[in-house]
Protein backbone atom coordinates (compact mmCIF):
# COMPACT_ATOMS: atom_id res chain seq x y z
CA UNK A 1 0.00 0.00 0.00
CA UNK A 2 1.54 3.57 -0.49
CA UNK A 3 0.69 6.55 1.50
CA UNK A 4 -0.03 9.77 -0.30
CA UNK A 5 -0.29 13.42 1.02
CA UNK A 6 -3.47 14.86 2.11
CA UNK A 7 -2.45 17.96 -0.03
CA UNK A 8 -0.81 16.20 -3.03
CA UNK A 9 -1.59 12.87 -3.68
CA UNK A 10 1.20 12.43 -6.04
CA UNK A 11 3.85 12.98 -3.33
CA UNK A 12 3.75 9.09 -2.44
CA UNK A 13 5.83 6.67 0.33
CA UNK A 14 5.28 3.47 1.71
CA UNK A 15 3.94 3.08 5.30
CA UNK A 16 7.78 2.41 6.11
CA UNK A 17 8.98 5.58 4.69
CA UNK A 18 5.83 7.13 6.08
CA UNK A 19 6.46 6.19 9.45
CA UNK A 20 10.05 7.60 9.40
CA UNK A 21 8.78 10.78 7.46
CA UNK A 22 6.04 11.52 10.11
CA UNK A 23 5.08 14.88 7.62
CA UNK A 24 4.87 14.77 4.21
CA UNK A 25 7.07 17.13 2.12
CA UNK A 26 4.62 19.62 1.28
CA UNK A 27 3.46 19.88 4.91
CA UNK A 28 0.85 17.79 4.34
CA UNK A 29 -0.16 14.25 6.57
CA UNK A 30 0.24 10.59 4.66
CA UNK A 31 -2.56 8.56 4.42
CA UNK A 32 -3.74 5.82 2.52
CA UNK A 33 -6.10 6.71 -0.83
CA UNK A 34 -8.83 4.49 0.46
CA UNK A 35 -9.61 1.36 2.74
CA UNK A 36 -9.26 -1.11 0.06
CA UNK A 37 -6.34 -3.48 0.67
CA UNK A 38 -6.84 -2.84 4.53
CA UNK A 39 -10.49 -4.27 4.63
CA UNK A 40 -11.41 -7.81 6.26
CA UNK A 41 -13.98 -9.73 8.15
CA UNK A 42 -13.51 -8.40 12.24
CA UNK A 43 -14.61 -11.56 12.63
CA UNK A 44 -11.02 -13.17 12.72
CA UNK A 45 -9.92 -11.11 15.60
CA UNK A 46 -12.57 -11.81 17.64
CA UNK A 47 -11.10 -14.57 19.91
CA UNK A 48 -7.36 -13.73 19.71
CA UNK A 49 -5.76 -11.91 22.74
CA UNK A 50 -4.85 -8.25 22.35
CA UNK A 51 -0.90 -9.07 20.85
CA UNK A 52 -2.08 -10.83 18.34
CA UNK A 53 -5.34 -9.05 17.36
CA UNK A 54 -2.72 -5.76 17.18
CA UNK A 55 -0.42 -7.60 14.93
CA UNK A 56 -3.50 -8.15 12.52
CA UNK A 57 -4.46 -5.12 12.34
CA UNK A 58 -1.00 -2.94 12.22
CA UNK A 59 0.08 -5.39 9.05
CA UNK A 60 -2.86 -4.57 7.28
CA UNK A 61 -2.68 -0.55 7.63
CA UNK A 62 1.43 -0.66 7.45
CA UNK A 63 1.66 -3.23 4.73
CA UNK A 64 5.53 -3.16 4.59
CA UNK A 65 5.65 -5.06 7.87
CA UNK A 66 4.31 -8.75 8.04
CA UNK A 67 2.20 -10.09 10.88
CA UNK A 68 5.02 -11.94 11.57
CA UNK A 69 7.22 -8.89 11.82
CA UNK A 70 4.70 -6.95 13.72
CA UNK A 71 3.90 -9.98 16.02
CA UNK A 72 7.63 -9.29 17.22
CA UNK A 73 7.09 -5.96 17.48
CA UNK A 74 4.80 -5.84 19.19
CA UNK A 75 5.76 -8.26 21.86
CA UNK A 76 8.48 -6.14 22.23
CA UNK A 77 6.64 -2.92 22.33
CA UNK A 78 3.79 -3.80 25.06
CA UNK A 79 5.71 -7.03 27.22
CA UNK A 80 5.02 -5.99 30.79
CA UNK A 81 4.68 -2.36 30.56
CA UNK A 82 1.04 -2.06 31.26
CA UNK A 83 -0.72 -3.01 34.07
CA UNK A 84 -1.99 -6.48 32.17
CA UNK A 85 -1.07 -7.83 28.64
CA UNK A 86 -4.98 -7.19 27.75
CA UNK A 87 -3.83 -3.45 27.52
CA UNK A 88 -7.00 -1.79 27.68
CA UNK A 89 -9.72 -3.46 29.43
CA UNK A 90 -13.76 -2.22 29.24
CA UNK A 91 -15.59 -2.25 32.42
CA UNK A 92 -19.60 -1.16 32.72
CA UNK A 93 -20.63 1.51 34.41
CA UNK A 94 -24.34 2.23 34.53
CA UNK A 95 -26.00 1.54 31.49
CA UNK A 96 -23.05 1.97 29.60
CA UNK A 97 -18.94 1.08 28.87
CA UNK A 98 -15.99 2.56 29.45
CA UNK A 99 -12.55 1.84 27.44
CA UNK A 100 -9.87 2.26 29.73
CA UNK A 101 -7.00 3.32 27.92
CA UNK A 102 -4.33 4.82 30.95
CA UNK A 103 -3.26 1.23 32.07
CA UNK A 104 0.06 1.91 30.60
CA UNK A 105 3.95 3.64 31.97
CA UNK A 106 2.38 7.03 31.68
CA UNK A 107 -1.54 6.67 32.97
CA UNK A 108 -2.37 8.08 29.66
CA UNK A 109 -3.65 6.77 26.32
CA UNK A 110 -0.72 8.15 24.29
CA UNK A 111 0.82 4.99 25.94
CA UNK A 112 -0.92 2.52 23.67
CA UNK A 113 0.81 4.19 20.87
CA UNK A 114 3.89 5.77 21.87
CA UNK A 115 5.07 2.33 22.68
CA UNK A 116 4.66 1.23 19.59
CA UNK A 117 5.88 3.75 17.77
CA UNK A 118 9.97 3.78 18.58
CA UNK A 119 9.74 0.06 17.63
CA UNK A 120 7.76 0.48 13.72
CA UNK A 121 10.63 3.67 13.53
CA UNK A 122 13.59 1.36 14.13
CA UNK A 123 12.49 -1.08 12.15
CA UNK A 124 11.72 1.18 9.20
CA UNK A 125 15.19 2.46 9.16
CA UNK A 126 16.35 -1.07 8.79
CA UNK A 127 13.83 -1.67 5.64
CA UNK A 128 14.78 1.28 3.95
CA UNK A 129 18.60 1.41 4.50
CA UNK A 130 18.28 4.59 6.48
CA UNK A 131 21.43 5.88 8.60
CA UNK A 132 20.49 9.31 9.88
CA UNK A 133 19.74 9.73 13.73
CA UNK A 134 15.75 10.41 13.97
CA UNK A 135 15.20 13.63 15.96
CA UNK A 136 11.67 12.95 16.80
CA UNK A 137 9.23 16.81 17.09
CA UNK A 138 6.79 16.98 19.73
CA UNK A 139 4.31 19.42 20.62
CA UNK A 140 2.15 18.21 23.47
CA UNK A 141 -1.23 19.38 25.60
CA UNK A 142 -0.06 17.57 28.34
CA UNK A 143 0.13 13.48 27.63
CA UNK A 144 1.88 12.95 24.32
CA UNK A 145 4.95 14.41 26.31
CA UNK A 146 5.64 12.38 28.73
CA UNK A 147 3.94 9.18 26.62
CA UNK A 148 6.53 10.07 23.99
CA UNK A 149 9.54 10.59 26.38
CA UNK A 150 9.15 7.63 27.94
CA UNK A 151 8.41 5.09 24.98
CA UNK A 152 12.01 6.72 23.12
CA UNK A 153 13.76 6.79 26.42
CA UNK A 154 17.70 5.74 25.52
CA UNK A 155 15.75 4.00 21.79
CA UNK A 156 19.32 3.86 19.57
CA UNK A 157 19.59 6.25 17.01
CA UNK A 158 16.75 8.59 17.97
CA UNK A 159 16.17 11.41 20.05
CA UNK A 160 13.32 13.34 20.89
CA UNK A 161 12.42 16.48 22.28
CA UNK A 162 8.97 18.03 23.20
CA UNK A 163 7.78 21.22 23.40
CA UNK A 164 4.26 21.81 25.77
CA UNK A 165 2.57 24.99 26.07
CA UNK A 166 4.27 27.17 29.21
CA UNK A 167 1.14 26.92 32.55
CA UNK A 168 -1.07 24.90 29.64
CA UNK A 169 -0.46 21.51 31.24
CA UNK A 170 -1.28 20.11 34.59
CA UNK A 171 1.32 20.11 37.64
CA UNK A 172 1.22 16.45 37.46
CA UNK A 173 2.04 16.22 33.26
CA UNK A 174 4.62 18.99 33.82
CA UNK A 175 6.26 16.88 36.73
CA UNK A 176 6.17 13.80 34.78
CA UNK A 177 8.06 15.44 32.34
CA UNK A 178 10.18 17.73 33.74
CA UNK A 179 11.44 14.89 36.08
CA UNK A 180 12.19 11.80 32.63
CA UNK A 181 15.68 10.85 32.69
CA UNK A 182 17.67 9.72 29.62
CA UNK A 183 20.23 10.92 27.25
CA UNK A 184 17.99 11.41 24.62
CA UNK A 185 15.05 12.88 25.80
CA UNK A 186 14.61 16.75 26.23
CA UNK A 187 11.49 19.29 26.85
CA UNK A 188 11.13 22.52 26.69
CA UNK A 189 8.02 24.53 27.66
CA UNK A 190 7.02 27.57 24.84
CA UNK A 191 5.18 30.95 25.68
CA UNK A 192 1.70 30.41 24.44
CA UNK A 193 -1.11 27.64 24.06
CA UNK A 194 -0.80 24.56 22.38
CA UNK A 195 -1.92 25.63 19.12
CA UNK A 196 1.25 28.02 18.96
CA UNK A 197 3.80 25.41 20.20
CA UNK A 198 2.17 22.92 17.51
CA UNK A 199 2.44 25.62 14.88
CA UNK A 200 6.13 26.18 15.49
CA UNK A 201 6.63 22.04 14.95
CA UNK A 202 5.29 22.46 11.89
CA UNK A 203 7.11 25.26 10.95
CA UNK A 204 10.35 24.10 11.48
CA UNK A 205 9.56 21.01 9.59
CA UNK A 206 8.96 22.94 6.55
CA UNK A 207 11.95 25.21 6.94
CA UNK A 208 14.46 22.12 7.70
CA UNK A 209 12.68 20.63 4.38
CA UNK A 210 12.42 23.88 2.82
CA UNK A 211 16.14 25.44 2.95
CA UNK A 212 18.10 21.61 4.27
CA UNK A 213 19.07 23.07 7.61
CA UNK A 214 20.25 19.94 8.74
CA UNK A 215 21.70 18.22 5.55
CA UNK A 216 24.94 16.66 6.08
CA UNK A 217 25.02 16.38 9.35
CA UNK A 218 23.50 13.13 10.05
CA UNK A 219 20.20 14.04 11.61
CA UNK A 220 16.55 13.42 10.11
CA UNK A 221 13.36 15.15 11.58
CA UNK A 222 9.95 13.14 12.40
CA UNK A 223 7.52 13.34 14.13
CA UNK A 224 5.46 11.47 17.38
CA UNK A 225 2.26 13.39 17.54
CA UNK A 226 -0.71 11.41 15.56
CA UNK A 227 0.39 12.94 12.66
CA UNK A 228 2.57 10.51 12.07
CA UNK A 229 0.88 7.18 10.83
CA UNK A 230 3.01 5.39 12.71
CA UNK A 231 1.21 7.05 15.88
CA UNK A 232 -1.93 6.61 14.31
CA UNK A 233 -2.42 2.94 13.42
CA UNK A 234 -1.87 0.97 17.08
CA UNK A 235 -4.83 3.52 18.00
CA UNK A 236 -7.14 1.70 16.06
CA UNK A 237 -6.16 -2.11 17.54
CA UNK A 238 -8.55 -0.97 20.73
CA UNK A 239 -11.62 0.08 18.76
CA UNK A 240 -11.65 -3.96 18.16
CA UNK A 241 -10.57 -4.65 21.48
CA UNK A 242 -13.61 -2.99 23.37
CA UNK A 243 -16.23 -4.70 20.86
CA UNK A 244 -14.38 -8.20 21.37
CA UNK A 245 -14.65 -7.65 25.05
CA UNK A 246 -18.34 -6.75 24.63
CA UNK A 247 -18.79 -10.21 22.22
CA UNK A 248 -17.12 -12.07 24.58
CA UNK A 249 -18.71 -10.56 28.02
CA UNK A 250 -22.27 -10.94 26.05
CA UNK A 251 -22.93 -7.79 26.22
CA UNK A 252 -23.56 -7.53 22.67
CA UNK A 253 -23.71 -9.96 19.48
CA UNK A 254 -21.17 -10.00 16.54
CA UNK A 255 -22.82 -7.88 14.12
CA UNK A 256 -24.40 -5.48 16.46
CA UNK A 257 -23.54 -1.42 16.15
CA UNK A 258 -21.85 -0.26 18.75
CA UNK A 259 -21.29 3.81 19.36
CA UNK A 260 -18.20 5.16 20.74
CA UNK A 261 -18.00 8.46 22.65
CA UNK A 262 -14.27 10.25 22.42
CA UNK A 263 -12.75 13.00 23.82
CA UNK A 264 -11.67 14.81 21.54
CA UNK A 265 -8.51 17.43 20.59
CA UNK A 266 -6.05 17.26 18.07
CA UNK A 267 -9.16 14.70 16.00
CA UNK A 268 -6.29 11.64 16.37
CA UNK A 269 -8.11 9.36 18.49
CA UNK A 270 -11.72 9.57 16.99
CA UNK A 271 -9.81 9.05 13.38
CA UNK A 272 -8.62 6.31 14.58
CA UNK A 273 -12.44 5.04 14.95
CA UNK A 274 -12.98 5.97 11.68
CA UNK A 275 -10.29 3.95 10.52
CA UNK A 276 -11.74 0.87 12.33
CA UNK A 277 -14.82 1.65 11.06
CA UNK A 278 -13.40 1.38 7.36
CA UNK A 279 -12.00 -1.71 7.90
CA UNK A 280 -14.82 -3.22 9.22
CA UNK A 281 -15.64 -3.22 12.88
CA UNK A 282 -19.63 -2.49 13.16
CA UNK A 283 -19.01 0.94 14.34
CA UNK A 284 -21.88 2.96 14.58
CA UNK A 285 -22.05 6.51 15.66
CA UNK A 286 -18.52 8.09 16.42
CA UNK A 287 -19.21 10.69 19.16
CA UNK A 288 -16.89 13.96 19.69
CA UNK A 289 -16.85 15.08 22.65
CA UNK A 290 -15.60 18.91 23.04
CA UNK A 291 -14.45 20.66 25.98
CA UNK A 292 -15.13 24.56 26.06
CA UNK A 293 -12.57 24.91 23.33
CA UNK A 294 -15.35 23.21 20.97
CA UNK A 295 -14.50 24.35 17.53
CA UNK A 296 -14.90 20.44 16.45
CA UNK A 297 -18.00 20.33 17.87
CA UNK A 298 -18.86 23.48 15.65
CA UNK A 299 -17.50 21.93 12.63
CA UNK A 300 -19.21 18.89 13.03
CA UNK A 301 -22.24 20.52 13.17
CA UNK A 302 -22.29 23.35 10.84
CA UNK A 303 -19.36 22.42 8.07
CA UNK A 304 -17.17 25.53 8.85
CA UNK A 305 -14.25 25.52 10.71
CA UNK A 306 -13.15 28.89 12.45
CA UNK A 307 -10.12 28.99 15.11
CA UNK A 308 -10.79 32.69 15.24
CA UNK A 309 -12.12 32.61 18.87
CA UNK A 310 -11.39 32.89 22.31
CA UNK A 311 -9.20 30.16 23.86
CA UNK A 312 -9.66 28.68 27.20
CA UNK A 313 -7.16 27.20 29.75
CA UNK A 314 -9.76 24.04 30.99
CA UNK A 315 -9.97 21.27 33.76
CA UNK A 316 -9.10 18.82 30.77
CA UNK A 317 -5.79 20.56 28.81
CA UNK A 318 -5.55 17.88 26.73
CA UNK A 319 -8.32 19.36 24.49
CA UNK A 320 -7.25 22.65 24.93
CA UNK A 321 -6.81 22.77 20.88
CA UNK A 322 -8.13 25.16 18.32
CA UNK A 323 -6.60 23.68 15.58
CA UNK A 324 -7.00 19.87 15.12
CA UNK A 325 -4.41 18.58 12.91
CA UNK A 326 -5.56 15.31 12.10
CA UNK A 327 -9.18 16.56 10.76
CA UNK A 328 -7.46 17.34 7.53
CA UNK A 329 -7.03 13.40 7.15
CA UNK A 330 -10.43 12.72 7.50
CA UNK A 331 -11.08 15.80 4.90
CA UNK A 332 -8.88 14.01 2.15
CA UNK A 333 -10.17 10.46 2.84
CA UNK A 334 -13.91 11.54 2.76
CA UNK A 335 -13.09 13.57 -0.54
CA UNK A 336 -10.66 12.02 -2.66
CA UNK A 337 -9.46 15.67 -3.63
CA UNK A 338 -5.98 16.78 -2.70
CA UNK A 339 -6.68 20.34 -4.29
CA UNK A 340 -9.45 20.36 -2.40
CA UNK A 341 -7.76 19.73 1.61
CA UNK A 342 -4.79 21.48 0.02
CA UNK A 343 -7.05 24.96 -0.83
CA UNK A 344 -9.07 24.18 3.08
CA UNK A 345 -5.28 23.92 4.93
CA UNK A 346 -4.33 27.33 3.09
CA UNK A 347 -7.76 29.41 4.04
CA UNK A 348 -7.55 28.24 7.74
CA UNK A 349 -3.55 29.52 8.07
CA UNK A 350 -4.26 33.01 6.20
CA UNK A 351 -7.94 33.36 6.60
CA UNK A 352 -8.32 31.26 10.06
CA UNK A 353 -11.24 29.54 8.60
CA UNK A 354 -12.61 27.57 5.97
CA UNK A 355 -16.18 25.83 5.02
CA UNK A 356 -16.45 22.05 3.25
CA UNK A 357 -18.84 21.57 0.85
CA UNK A 358 -22.56 20.60 1.04
CA UNK A 359 -21.85 17.10 0.36
CA UNK A 360 -18.95 16.43 2.90
CA UNK A 361 -21.29 17.82 4.99
CA UNK A 362 -23.85 15.00 4.70
CA UNK A 363 -21.17 12.44 5.06
CA UNK A 364 -19.92 14.20 8.24
CA UNK A 365 -23.32 14.35 9.54
CA UNK A 366 -23.94 10.35 8.91
CA UNK A 367 -20.89 9.49 10.23
CA UNK A 368 -20.15 11.49 13.69
CA UNK A 369 -22.36 13.39 16.13
CA UNK A 370 -20.66 16.10 18.38
CA UNK A 371 -21.02 17.98 21.61
CA UNK A 372 -19.47 20.02 24.30
CA UNK A 373 -18.92 20.72 28.26
CA UNK A 374 -17.40 22.82 30.08
CA UNK A 375 -15.61 22.77 32.81
CA UNK A 376 -18.86 22.78 35.61
CA UNK A 377 -20.32 20.05 33.33
CA UNK A 378 -17.22 18.18 33.62
CA UNK A 379 -16.73 18.76 37.33
CA UNK A 380 -20.74 18.15 37.93
CA UNK A 381 -20.11 14.53 35.69
CA UNK A 382 -17.20 13.42 38.07
CA UNK A 383 -19.42 13.80 40.71
CA UNK A 384 -22.43 11.47 39.62
CA UNK A 385 -20.36 8.96 37.71
CA UNK A 386 -18.60 8.45 41.63
CA UNK A 387 -22.16 8.70 42.93
CA UNK A 388 -24.26 6.87 41.25
CA UNK A 389 -21.26 4.34 40.52
CA UNK A 390 -18.46 4.52 42.69
CA UNK A 391 -16.41 4.72 39.25
CA UNK A 392 -13.84 7.59 39.58
CA UNK A 393 -13.00 9.11 35.81
CA UNK A 394 -10.82 12.25 34.85
CA UNK A 395 -11.81 15.64 33.41
CA UNK A 396 -11.54 14.40 29.99
CA UNK A 397 -13.07 11.20 30.66
CA UNK A 398 -16.02 13.45 32.41
CA UNK A 399 -16.36 15.44 28.92
CA UNK A 400 -17.10 12.42 27.33
CA UNK A 401 -18.92 10.73 29.64
CA UNK A 402 -21.58 14.31 29.90
CA UNK A 403 -21.41 13.97 26.31
CA UNK A 404 -22.75 10.80 26.23
CA UNK A 405 -25.59 11.21 28.11
CA UNK A 406 -26.45 14.37 25.49
CA UNK A 407 -26.00 11.81 22.51
CA UNK A 408 -28.32 9.30 24.41
CA UNK A 409 -30.93 11.86 25.07
CA UNK A 410 -30.94 13.36 21.46
CA UNK A 411 -30.89 9.64 19.85
CA UNK A 412 -33.17 7.15 22.13
CA UNK A 413 -32.23 4.61 19.76
CA UNK A 414 -28.62 4.27 20.19
CA UNK A 415 -26.43 1.59 20.09
CA UNK A 416 -24.25 0.39 23.34
CA UNK A 417 -21.86 3.25 24.00
CA UNK A 418 -18.63 2.93 24.61
CA UNK A 419 -16.89 5.63 26.58
CA UNK A 420 -13.43 6.10 25.70
CA UNK A 421 -11.48 7.18 29.15
CA UNK A 422 -7.62 8.88 28.12
CA UNK A 423 -6.10 9.29 31.43
CA UNK A 424 -5.80 8.73 35.00
CA UNK A 425 -8.14 10.93 37.52
CA UNK A 426 -4.78 11.18 39.62
CA UNK A 427 -3.27 13.57 36.68
CA UNK A 428 -6.24 15.98 37.39
CA UNK A 429 -6.50 15.35 41.47
CA UNK A 430 -7.58 18.58 42.05
CA UNK A 431 -10.49 18.92 39.75
CA UNK A 432 -11.41 15.59 40.69
CA UNK A 433 -11.73 15.62 44.15
CA UNK A 434 -13.59 19.11 43.75
CA UNK A 435 -16.18 17.06 41.30
CA UNK A 436 -16.90 14.45 44.04
CA UNK A 437 -17.24 17.32 46.64
CA UNK A 438 -14.21 17.61 48.21
CA UNK A 439 -11.93 20.97 49.46
CA UNK A 440 -8.13 20.50 48.17
CA UNK A 441 -5.41 21.15 50.55
CA UNK A 442 -1.75 21.76 49.62
CA UNK A 443 -0.39 21.25 46.16
CA UNK A 444 -1.65 18.88 43.38
CA UNK A 445 0.34 16.40 45.38
CA UNK A 446 -0.54 16.32 48.44
CA UNK A 447 -4.09 15.99 46.31
CA UNK A 448 -3.54 13.28 44.99
CA UNK A 449 -2.66 11.52 48.09
CA UNK A 450 -5.90 13.02 49.56
CA UNK A 451 -7.68 12.00 46.72
CA UNK A 452 -6.25 8.11 47.41
CA UNK A 453 -7.80 8.46 50.85
CA UNK A 454 -10.81 10.00 49.94
CA UNK A 455 -12.18 7.44 47.12
CA UNK A 456 -9.56 4.51 48.27
CA UNK A 457 -9.06 4.36 44.61
CA UNK A 458 -4.95 3.80 44.07
CA UNK A 459 -2.60 6.03 42.98
CA UNK A 460 -0.90 4.37 40.05
CA UNK A 461 2.55 3.54 40.38
CA UNK A 462 4.51 5.61 38.21
CA UNK A 463 2.62 8.80 39.73
CA UNK A 464 2.78 8.11 43.17
CA UNK A 465 6.70 8.92 43.70
CA UNK A 466 6.66 11.99 41.01
CA UNK A 467 7.31 14.54 43.99
CA UNK A 468 10.47 13.63 45.13
CA UNK A 469 12.26 12.62 41.25
CA UNK A 470 14.85 15.19 40.62
CA UNK A 471 14.15 17.62 37.76
CA UNK A 472 16.30 17.75 34.97
CA UNK A 473 14.00 20.07 32.32
CA UNK A 474 13.88 23.60 33.18
CA UNK A 475 13.87 25.51 28.83
CA UNK A 476 11.75 27.95 28.71
CA UNK A 477 11.49 29.76 25.09
CA UNK A 478 8.90 31.94 23.03
CA UNK A 479 7.68 30.18 20.06
CA UNK A 480 10.19 32.48 17.19
CA UNK A 481 12.96 30.99 19.15
CA UNK A 482 11.98 26.96 18.45
CA UNK A 483 13.62 26.40 15.41
CA UNK A 484 17.21 27.74 16.63
CA UNK A 485 16.74 25.82 19.96
CA UNK A 486 16.21 22.28 17.43
CA UNK A 487 19.06 23.20 15.26
CA UNK A 488 21.42 23.42 18.44
CA UNK A 489 20.16 20.48 20.10
CA UNK A 490 20.46 18.84 16.73
CA UNK A 491 24.15 18.78 16.47
CA UNK A 492 24.98 18.28 20.04
CA UNK A 493 26.10 14.30 21.23
CA UNK A 494 24.36 14.23 24.64
CA UNK A 495 21.95 15.99 26.18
Amino acid sequence: MQYQSTRDKNLKASSAQAVLNGLAPDGGLYTMPSFDEARFDYREVLDLDTFAMSAKILSKLLTDFSEEEMAKLVREGYAGKFETDHLTPTVSVGEDYILELFRGPTSAFKDVALSMLPRLMTAAKEKCGFTDEILILTATSGDTGKAAMEGFCNVPGTKIIVFYPYGGVSAVQQAQMATQAGENVCVCAVRGNFDDAQTGVKNIFAAVGREKLLEGKGVSLSSANSINIGRLAPQVVYYYRAYADLVQAGRIRAGDKVDFVVPTGNFGDILAGYFAKEMGLPVGKLVCASNANNVLTDFLRTGRYDRQRPFYKTVSPSMDILVSSNLERLLYLLSGDDKLVAGLMKSLSEKGAYEVPADMLAKLHELFWAGCCDDAGAKAAIGKVWKDDHYLCDTHTAVAWDVAQQYKQANPEHNAVVVLSTASPYKFPAAVLEGIGEQDRGDEFDVMEQLRDVTGVPVPKNLADLRSRAVRHRDVIGQDEMLDYVLRKAVQPRW
